[in-house]
This record gives structure tokens, C-alpha cells and sequence, in this order.
């Protein structure tokens, strides 16, 4: 269930330029957050190489990597995703891993590296800006996060789109019962939504699944407990693109499609 609703009430507020048809006001777009809008994994992934060389002298880099993971994943029910999660889970798997050897000013630099992946600024991918501007002028735009609260709510503000969006959720789990009840919430016809986001587990399947639309937008680095086998298959429903500048002409075409 969502943890957090942000809603941006528009009146008096930015207005773009409308060059899409005013028929498509009744459609909505969803956007993930991390790794659509702006930089995250890249950050995780950095973290990941100081933490593999701290305990270089125990173990190698595949056994520290594959047990961090199992910890996470077994500590996911109780901590979520997020930051957070993430420093608790790699300070348990360095006691773990270094039979307890591991020194309290070792345990220190886990959690400096964790405060740091906290301040990280906010990096927006290319095209962001002027993408989420330009469509949010015609269609209702909502955003759809997962993680910690905290962290996101600060992300969220430090983004500098975050006005463009008519709702903002924060939801501890994407699949199909969170966004049926983010549906259910907002008044929203899956079959009128268009889903933009870099994950096919998290973004796209659930809500595929729905009767709803997906646009996949690949980031560089997955994160393992993200990864899917392979492309789902979904004639007219599923749209793939290398950047959000391609967004607007994918939107008109499912616009098209859907107001016809």
C-alpha cells in the first residue's frame, strides 16, 4: 500500500503550450522516479566497489556481492528499499563475512558511505526538464516511487519537476495491487495510463497485467532483484525508447490510439 500522497494542486501554476490534442486531457501518465528521472543505481554501484575493496582481504568480489544481495533480499520484508535498508543490510554482511573481525572503525566508513548515498544530490537524466514540462501541459501526470519516505520525499523536492506532477506516490512495493489502488484512488481507466519507467518488474509488468500501457526506458545499470528473463510481449501496449526526449512522439502515437 502507499506509504505517502503528495498532491500538487496546478491552479495558477505552470501552464505549457498544448501541441497535443485537448481530447487526451483525460489521460494520464505515470513516471517512475530512480534511474527514469534521475540518477540512483549508479550511486548504489559506487558504493558497491568501496565495499567489495574494504573486504577484498576476506573474500572475493562475486561471494561478497552474491551474500550482500541474499542479505538484502532476506531484510527487504522488514526494511524496505532504500538507503537505509541497503547500510543496515552491508554492515550485517561485513560482521557476516568477517567471522565478526570486522573493526568499529570499518563499521564507521559503512555508515559514512551510507549518510553520503543519502546527500547525494539529485542528478536528472537527460531530457527530463523540458519532457515532463512539455507533457504535462496536456495530460495529467502522476508519480509513482518506491522506497523510503523520507529519502524520496527529500529527492522529490530537490528534483525541480516535481510542480509538473498533479499527484505524487510513495509506495513501499510496485505491482498490481498497488497500482489497482493507486487506480482506484485517483479515479484512473488503466486502460487511459500510460506507465514510464526503467524497470519491466517494477514500472511495466504490473501494469501491463492492469490493461494498461507501458513505456520502457532501459538504464544502464539493473539492479539484481529488478532484472526480468526477457521482454514481455505486448502488441500496441508496450513501447521501448533510449531517452526521455523520445517520450513526446511515443505519447502522441499512444494518445492517438486511445482518443481515436
Amino acid at each position: 500500500m502507499p506509504r505517502a500522497v503528495l498532491d500538487n494542486g496546478r491552479d495558477g501554476g505552470f501552464v505549457a503550450p498544448h501541441p497535443f490534442p485537448m481530447s487526451a486531457s483525460d489521460l494520464t501518465i505515470g513516471f517512475d522516479a530512480d534511474d527514469t528521472l534521475w540518477h540512483n543505481e549508479i550511486i548504489f554501484e559506487r558504493v558497491h566497489e568501496r565495499y567489495r575493496a574494504l573486504l577484498a582481504r576476506h573474500h572475493d568480489a562475486a561471494t561478497v556481492d552474491r551474500t550482500l544481495f541474499a542479505t538484502e533480499m532476506r531484510n527487504l520484508p522488514l526494511y524496505g528499499y532504500g538507503v537505509k535498508g541497503f547500510t543496515l543490510s552491508a554492515v550485517e554482511t561485513a560482521i557476516e563475512l568477517t567471522a565478526g573481525k570486522i573493526s568499529a572503525e570499518e563499521i564507521q566508513h559503512l555508515i559514512v558511505l551510507g549518510r553520503d548515498m543519502l546527500a547525494h544530490p539529485v542528478e536528472l537524466l537527460d531530457g527530463v526538464p523540458e519532457t515532463v514540462a512539455e507533457l504535462a501541459g496536456s495530460y495529467r501526470l502522476l508519480l509513482i516511487t518506491k522506497g523510503d519516505l523520507h529519502h524520496q520525499e527529500r529527492k522529490v523536492a530537490r528534483s525541480g519537476v516535481a510542480a509538473h506532477f498533479e499527484h505524487i506516490e510513495i509506495v513501499s512495493e510496485k505491482d498490481q495491487g498497488t497500482y489497482a489502488a493507486v487506480f482506484r484512488r485517483h479515479g484512473i481507466d488503466p486502460r487511459r495510463f500510460l506507465m514510464v519507467g526503467n524497470s519491466l518488474k517494477s514500472d511495466i509488468l504490473p501494469v501491463l497485467a492492469l490493461g494498461g500501457a507501458g513505456v520502457y526506458v532501459p538504464y544502464h545499470i539493473t539492479w539484481e532483484a529488478e532484472r526480468v528473463e526477457k521482454m514481455p510481449e505486448a502488441s500496441g501496449d508496450l513501447y521501448q525508447i533510449k531517452s526521455l526526449r523520445e517520450l513526446p512522439d511515443v505519447v502522441r502515437a499512444w494518445s492517438a490510439a486511445r482518443t481515436a
